[in-house]
């Protein structure tokens, strides 16, 4: 389908408006996502309605503690996404269209999700395993036919959507847990192609809109694993969420492109657990362990 949010350029150029990226694109060229293409000047959202994971999880899992705890949620994902994580768990529903080129997926519709979630009666959808800010018009469609429904619509997230589409979400968005990746700016553009401010004032818009937020630190050997990093990941969460913010830290296992990285020491966890506790969290939960 047409793509939302982009703009169109002289000479069949598009920009692309969905995150923080905001691709010029050529015609007939992608963005980084790999699933928004211009087709003769006109954006198109190539993975609109493909579904290439579906699942009913624990909402432990997305993970989120503080909300609707104890209950079952109908998750989905479309391929792609618009970070490039050497540890990608999820690389091969994530990055592999972009050698592919051609899409995966079973074709869903939105009121079939919806569907889907009732008739396995769970209160809540999560647009997950890959970024939802890629598959925008999907999720969008899908959240509002599900609040129609009563439904609770979760997001698990890098946070480097827009200003533009997190306004259009935010409206019916209920939850959501963002990824934090580094301690500055440097290490986010080399590891993810993203920037740790984007991502802080997308917490920061989301804790303000009322929508219930909860943050996860996967711990990377190598990349964020020194206690200065670890200090200054939840210093910056502290200052700009408070104490009473739900803080997931999460242990690295080998994937995609770190292969060869072995699991994150217990010992760096339990240091990191503590220190996030005398930073003054109050809610620390300890993942993968």
């Amino acid at each position: 389908m047409e793509a939302m949010l982009y703009e169109a350029l002289k000479n069949q150029e598009v920009l692309c408006h969905v995150c923080e990226h905001r691709c010029l694109i050529p015609e007939g060229k992608r963005g980084i996502c790999g699933v928004r293409e211009n087709q003769g000047g006109v954006l198109h959202a190539l993975n609109y309605p493909y579904t290439v994971a579906a699942s009913i999880d624990p909402i432990e899992k997305k993970p989120l503690r503080g909300f609707y705890a104890n209950t079952r949620t109908y998750s989905f994902a479309t391929e792609g996404c618009n970070f490039s994580c050497d540890w990608c768990q999820n690389h091969e529903i994530a990055k592999g269209v972009l050698q592919r080129k051609a899409l995966r997926g079973t074709r869903i519709t939105p009121k079939e999700h919806v569907n889907n979630a009732i008739r396995y009666h769970c209160p809540s959808i999560s647009y997950t395993y890959t970024e939802p800010t890629i598959f925008l018009e999907y999720a969008l469609e899908t959240m509002k036919l599900a609040h129609q429904e009563k439904l609770k619509n979760v997001w698990v997230s890098n946070g480097y959507m827009s200003q533009e589409t997190l306004q259009l979400i935010l409206p019916y968005l209920d939850a959501v847990n963002i990824d934090y990746k580094a301690s500055d700016n440097t290490r986010y553009l080399h590891y993810t192609k993203g920037q740790k401010d984007i991502v802080l004032r997308n917490m920061k818009a989301i804790k303000k809109a009322g929508v219930h937020l909860e943050v996860t630190c996967l711990i990377v050997p190598g990349v964020n694993d020194q206690e200065e990093d670890l200090k200054q990941m939840f210093e910056d969460l502290h200052d700009l969420l408070g104490s009473k913010q739900i803080l997931h830290i999460s242990r690295f296992y080998s994937a995609y492109k770190m292969l060869d990285t072995k699991p994150t020491e217990m010992d760096t966890m339990i240091l990191a657990e503590n220190m996030a506790k005398d930073i003054g969290f109050e809610s620390v939960y300890l993942g993968n362990v």
